[in-house]
């Protein structure tokens, strides 16, 4: 079996993207030109077509402009030629519109092609290249930045094949150029379960990145909980999520030594694996508590009561396991099911505060967890993906980061797979 590539991972001091950009775009295509100058203003090199012998570390097209089906050839006149000269690790994007929006159905159509496209060039791609869609809606021209230099630098290494959306959906839209380096300079982030695993990847990103983080987890793992804050700079709270009263004390926990919340990042995840035949309450319950109502009554209150600031965000932690099924856990995927549901019944509700809601939905991702599976189901889990490996935690966290940044306003009711571009599910 072929040895999986290397996957570039971003390093504090590097670059957004190490390399030219070659640019494109179909005739009427309106966005263009408001990436190339937030390109310019990340410090990232763009070109029409590429000299001799050079190689391009991203190609992104502009296909907004492609009304009926026979403009979807495009595609094909501007990748076929420059395909191969993709440099490893290398970042394909294709720029649409919601195909909802459309001026009628005949351009529906030819924007809703867009997204076979860019799923099947992401198979495609070899060296670690991935590929995705961004679906711009009219008023969100010029807030793109952030997601510019995610999708196209090495922070979004374990992602491909997404379709990701930025709209004018009532978030502030930010203004001014997007620092790329320390991207949540100033915002305070609560992560629960951050004692370990995923979540102290998210801590130590996030701080990284110059949030001041709130590292949240229960009793029985507080000293770990103590070391990662020490770690980062940040403040722990010991808090059982699924407590009644645990919204109210995280409430009051944020108001009164922070003023205050950006960002909450619902981490705190249990799984109980069994085949429902076999399941009994004991192990149904404390999954849906902790996985779906907790994440849900916590976001209610801190909304309900003004505990995130205009322009903050809420970022969920789904999985495919809910997008896709695993076999012996139904109980996991229901609650993470309901973690995308979370998603798309309160982004609209907090747009209208000046919040974001999203979603991450990791796959077969490195940690103890997974080191502990039987051999065969852990090679499995990581080949069965377009990039052919596992992802790490910090793939993850780097997500959560973009989701998080005050940049990212008007990214908002989206649900990521950071999973390779798994083989299973949608």
């Amino acid at each position: 079996m072929a040895r999986p590539p290397r996957l570039e991972r971003w390093v504090p001091g590097a670059p957004v993207v190490d390399g030219v950009v070659v640019l494109g775009a179909a005739a009427d295509g309106h966005l263009a030109r408001p990436v190339e100058r937030q390109l310019a203003g990340l410090g990232v090199s763009t070109a029409t077509a590429l000299g001799d012998h050079q190689r391009a570390k991203a190609l992104v097209f502009d296909a907004s402009g492609l009304r009926v089906v026979d403009d979807l050839a495009a595609l094909h006149r501007f990748f076929t030629p420059v395909l191969r000269r993709l440099a490893p690790c290398g970042r394909v994007l294709v720029l649409g519109m919601p195909p909802e929006l459309a001026a009628d159905p005949v351009h529906s159509v030819a924007q809703r092609a867009l997204e076979g496209f860019t799923r099947s060039l992401a198979k495609e791609l070899r060296g670690g290249g991935t590929a995705q869609l961004l679906l711009v809606a009219a008023g969100a021209e010029q807030a793109l930045a952030s997601t510019l230099a995610f999708l196209l630098s090495p922070r979004s290494a374990y992602v491909s094949g997404q379709v990701v959306r930025v709209g004018a959906t009532g978030t502030p839209v930010p203004t001014g150029v997007h620092d790329a380096r320390r991207p949540l300079a100033g915002r305070v982030v609560l992560v629960t379960g951050a004692a370990r695993g995923i979540g102290a990847a998210m801590a130590r990103v996030l701080s990284r990145d110059g949030a001041t983080v709130v590292g949240l987890d229960v009793a029985a793992v507080a000293s770990p909980l103590q070391a990662v804050s020490a770690e980062v700079g940040g403040d722990a709270l010991v808090v059982d999520v699924t407590a009644p009263d645990a919204p109210h004390r995280i409430a009051r926990h944020l108001r009164d030594r922070h003023d205050g919340v950006d960002v909450v990042v619902h981490n705190a995840g249990v799984a109980r694996d069994r085949r429902l035949a076999n399941m009994r309450p004991d192990r149904w319950d404390p999954v849906l508590r902790v996985n779906l109502a907790a994440p849900l009554a916590i976001t209610q209150h801190l909304l309900a009561e003004g505990v995130v600031r205009r322009g903050g965000a809420v970022v969920g932690v789904a999985s495919i396991a809910g997008i896709a099924g695993n076999d012996g856990q139904t109980n996991y995927a229901t609650s993470k099911a309901g973690v995308v549901g979370l998603v798309d019944a309160l982004s609209p509700v907090a747009a209208a505060l000046g919040v974001s809601v999203n979603a991450v939905a990791p796959g077969f991702i490195e940690t103890e967890m997974t080191d502990a599976m039987p051999l065969l189901v852990r090679t499995a889990g990581r080949r069965l993906n377009s990039l052919a490996q596992g992802g790490q935690p910090v793939d993850v966290a780097e997500a959560v980061g973009w989701f998080a940044a005050a940049d990212s306003s008007a990214v908002t009711g989206n649900v990521l797979r950071v999973c390779g571009q798994s083989l299973l599910g949608a």
